[in-house]
């Protein structure tokens, strides 16, 4: 696992290009896993705060329920010019100057989470050679790089 910082500091360009995808549009797609083990997807919103990619829930919200059972996760940028997409485990912050640094509300007015990466996926189009380029970091692993027609 790893900080979004680790992210940036082993694949700098991925990063970069992963980070202005979430910072596009405002609202993206949190899959989590249910007490059954089947998905849910829900509505939700990412923030970067210096080392840790950051989003939030409802107080009570069905979501954030899941996080605390089983913190494993995804995110999905809201399409744009290509996807990008982001996995690992979601860890609840409780400690207030954690909160406080990730932007969030006091204890108990939400739930506030950091995301420690497992991985990051970037899929676009060269349309020049009309190939669907996936470019797949894990940490300590690179950047591999899968071309298709």
């Amino acid at each position: 696992m790893a900080t979004w910082r680790d992210f940036e500091n082993e694949a700098p360009q991925l990063a970069a290009e992963v980070k202005r995808r979430f910072q596009v549009h405002e609202s993206h797609v949190l899959a989590t896993i249910r007490r059954d083990g089947s998905p849910r997807v829900s509505g939700s919103e990412v923030a970067f705060h210096d080392p840790d990619l950051t989003f939030g829930s409802m107080p009570g919200a069905r979501k954030a329920r899941d996080l605390q059972r089983d913190g494993r996760c995804a995110i999905h940028a809201h399409p744009s010019d290509g996807d990008a997409k982001i996995s690992g485990t979601a860890i609840e912050l409780t400690d207030p100057a954690a909160r406080e640094a990730a932007g969030a509300a006091p204890a108990g007015e939400d739930h506030a989470f950091r995301l420690e990466l497992s991985a990051a996926v970037l899929t676009s189009v060269d349309q020049e050679q009309q190939l669907l380029v996936v470019e797949v970091w894990s940490p300590g692993q690179g950047v591999q790089v899968t071309k298709r027609r």
